[in-house]
């Protein structure tokens, strides 16, 4: 049962008709102030079992928090801001899921805002969620280069975690790419494919970038190394993919397969063949990365590498409030698993 939170931090006793007070309360459950406080908190550093106790006592009492009092006392809101590049891609918005579900579970709540991996914006936006006194960021757009919003941060001692793109010395959780981009390559090789092309994302994103590196690498141990024409990068969408599909299915001579670093882009390459008169795993093999679940329904179902995107949010929000409390942290990368479907798999 889980305790009920509202405006107003007492409620009436019902055996004295006066209002429950947060001493009394854990007088009631015979337990110290600080140990109710953190039990209808975040609930760390309390036993599961009492935290169920004084959550089940303050339900029966009626007693409901006061966030604004909290805060006070606390100095903090309670609260995390998380900024990705845009809500509509199923991949990010399975990742906020992650994190909103992770930071409910131990009474924190989120703020989620849009920056179209445009920096002005992103700027303005961080700044928007620091004025509302966040206790800490979630960055799902982290650049390559130099990322300023990373320095900003870091400089004003915020606890911040990147979620998805990763950047080297700074907390993160993402899905292994490198291991990724390896086993699509790996599937590729084994079925006998040497001539293969890369539609690569932005260059700023370490998502696409290490997908790609993992992906190269393989084929140049096998030897075949991809010329660097066949490797395009391109928006992180369907439009995207298949404009640089059909960018690379008109090369001479034309790869046998080709490799997009998202699932939106695989989809827009498996368009581009159509618009060619050519069939996803027949005439060219088609790989993508995420299995978002219209990955499975298309047509022609879309080989795919799965990354594990709910787990992602809540494993970087569980980083981002061992932050705040002060505990030990150290980055994740989840591995991955290549799908098969027949997009490669088609005669």
């Amino acid at each position: 049962m889980r305790y009920k939170r509202g405006m107003h931090s007492r409620s009436p006793d019902p055996q004295t008709g006066g209002p429950i007070t947060l001493a009394e309360l854990a007088e009631r459950a015979g337990v110290h102030v600080s140990t109710v406080s953190r039990a209808l908190g975040s609930g760390s550093g309390v036993g599961a079992a009492t935290v169920e106790r004084i959550r089940a006592l303050a339900a029966e009492l009626g007693y409901h928090r006061d966030p604004a009092a909290a805060a006070l006392r606390t100095r903090r809101s309670h609260v995390f801001g998380v900024l990705v590049p845009r809500l509509t891609d199923f991949v990010l918005a399975r990742i906020y899921e992650g994190l909103d579900h992770a930071a409910a579970q131990c009474g924190y709540q989120t703020f989620v805002a849009n920056t179209s991996d445009d920096p002005s914006s992103r700027q303005h936006r961080l700044e928007e969620l620091l004025e509302r006194r966040v206790d800490g960021i979630v960055l799902g757009d982290a650049r390559l280069g130099g990322d300023a919003l990373v320095k900003l941060l870091a400089s004003r001692d915020i606890p911040h975690v990147l979620v998805s793109r990763r950047l080297p010395g700074t907390l993160s959780v993402t899905t292994d790419d490198l291991a990724g981009g390896r086993l699509a390559a790996e599937h590729l090789r084994a079925l006998g494919h040497e001539r293969v092309a890369v539609v690569a994302g932005e260059p700023y994103a370490s998502t696409g970038v290490e997908r790609t590196r993992g992906f190269r690498k393989h084929f140049e141990a096998e030897g075949f190394p991809i010329p660097d024409d066949y490797v395009l990068h391109s928006p992180f969408d369907t439009q995207g993919g298949h404009v640089a599909g059909a960018e690379l299915l008109a090369r001479i001579p034309r790869p046998t397969a080709i490799f997009a670093v998202n699932d939106s882009a695989a989809i827009g390459v498996m368009g581009a063949l159509r618009e060619h008169g050519l069939r996803p795993g027949a005439d060219v093999a088609v790989v993508g990365y995420n299995d978002i679940p219209v990955a499975g329904d298309m047509p022609v179902p879309l080989t795919t590498v799965r990354s594990s995107m709910f787990e992602m949010g809540t494993t970087a929000m569980g980083l981002l409030l061992d932050r705040v409390e002060g505990r030990a942290v150290r980055s994740k990368r989840l591995p991955p698993r290549l799908i098969a479907r027949d997009s490669t798999m088609r005669d």
